[in-house]
C-alpha cells in the first residue's frame, strides 16, 4: 500500500490560522485521477492539489488542482501554496514554472511571499440585468454597477463591480438565481463582487455553488487575476496597483496583492504560512 505525505498550508494568510487553507500531495505519481478526486473529497478544501513530475520543458514540477467535486485546469492560491512546498520539496529556488492544464504558470518568490503571473484575459458580457443580478445578490439594483463581464485569465468567472465596499459586505446571494443567471461559456453559478474601499484597496467576496448550496470563498487568485483583466477589458488607466481584502466574513481573512502593469500583465502576489503535514496510507 503506497505511503503519501501531504502538507497543509494557508495562503493570502497574515497569521498562521488565517489565510485560505490547501493541502499539496508532495508526489501523486502513484495515482490516477479518481483517486486524487476522491482524496480532495477526504480532506474537503476548497482545492487540494498533487505534485507530479514535469512533462513540458522548463517546467519544474506538474500539478493536478482538484476540488472536492472536480478537477480545475488553474486556480490561484493553489498555484501560489504548490510552488511554496515545490520550493521545499523540490529544493526549487524562488523562481518556479508549474505546469497545469491551463498552461505554464512563472511563480516567484520574496521569502514567504509569492506571486504568479496569469494569462492574458479572455472575456465575454453576461445576459443577464443589473436587476436580475441585484436580485441574485440580495442587494438594491442601484448598488449594481454596469459593466459586469465574464473573464478567463486561466478559469472563468462573473467579475461584477458594485457601487460601494459596503454593497459588498451586504451581499446575500440566492443559490438559485445565482445557478440562473450567472451563466458563462465554461462555468456557471458564481460571481465575483468587488468595491473600491479607497483607491489602493478593494474589498471583494466570492461566491459559488456546491451541490445546490452557497459557498462563500475566502481567497480566490484566479478571481483576483480575472478582476486584472476586468481593468483591462474596460480600458482603465495602467498600471494598477491595490490590495484585495476577502474572507473576512467567514472568519478567514484574506490579502491578495493585484498588479496589472504598463505593458497589461497580471499578477497576484500573497504570503503563504506552512501548518503542518502528515501521511496518508492508502
Amino acid at each position: 500500500m503506497p505511503t503519501l505525505r501531504y502538507r497543509l498550508v494557508n495562503v493570502f494568510a497574515e497569521s498562521p490560522l488565517a489565510g485560505n487553507p490547501l493541502c499539496v500531495f508532495e508526489d501523486g505519481s502513484a495515482l490516477d485521477g479518481a483517486t486524487m478526486q476522491a482524496l480532495a473529497l477526504q480532506f474537503n478544501l476548497s482545492e487540494t492539489t498533487f505534485i507530479l513530475p514535469a512533462t513540458a520543458a522548463g517546467a519544474t514540477a506538474r500539478v493536478r488542482i482538484f476540488t472536492p467535486g472536480f478537477e480545475m485546469p488553474f486556480a490561484g492560491h493553489p498555484t501560489l501554496g504548490t510552488a511554496h512546498v515545490v520550493r521545499d520539496f523540490m529544493n526549487a529556488g524562488d523562481e518556479i514554472k508549474l505546469e497545469m492544464q491551463a498552461g505554464i504558470i512563472p511563480v516567484s518568490a520574496c521569502g514567504d511571499e509569492w506571486t504568479l503571473k496569469a494569462d492574458a484575459p479572455r472575456t465575454h458580457v453576461p445576459h443577464a440585468s443589473r436587476h436580475e443580478f441585484a436580485q441574485m445578490l440580495g442587494i438594491e439594483a442601484s448598488e449594481v454597477l454596469e459593466g459586469a463581464l465574464w473573464v478567463d485569465t486561466g478559469s472563468e468567472q462573473l467579475i461584477m463591480p458594485l457601487a460601494s465596499a459596503g454593497a459588498v459586505e451586504r451581499c446575500q446571494p440566492n443559490a438559485e438565481l445565482l445557478m440562473k443567471y450567472s451563466v458563462g461559456n465554461k462555468r456557471n453559478g458564481l460571481v465575483y463582487v468587488w468595491a473600491y474601499s479607497d483607491d489602493a484597496t478593494v474589498r471583494a467576496r466570492f461566491f459559488f455553488t456546491r451541490h445546490a448550496s452557497l459557498v462563500e470563498d475566502p481567497g480566490t487568485g484566479s478571481a483576483c487575476a480575472n478582476l486584472g483583466g476586468w481593468f483591462i477589458a474596460h480600458g482603465k488607466p495602467l498600471p494598477v496597483d491595490v490590495q484585495v481584502l476577502q474572507g473576512d466574513q467567514v472568519g478567514r481573512p484574506c490579502r491578495l496583492d493585484l498588479r496589472v502593469d504598463a505593458d497589461k500583465n497580471i499578477f497576484v502576489a500573497g504570503r503563504v504560512v506552512a501548518l503542518g503535514g502528515g501521511e496518508i496510507t492508502l
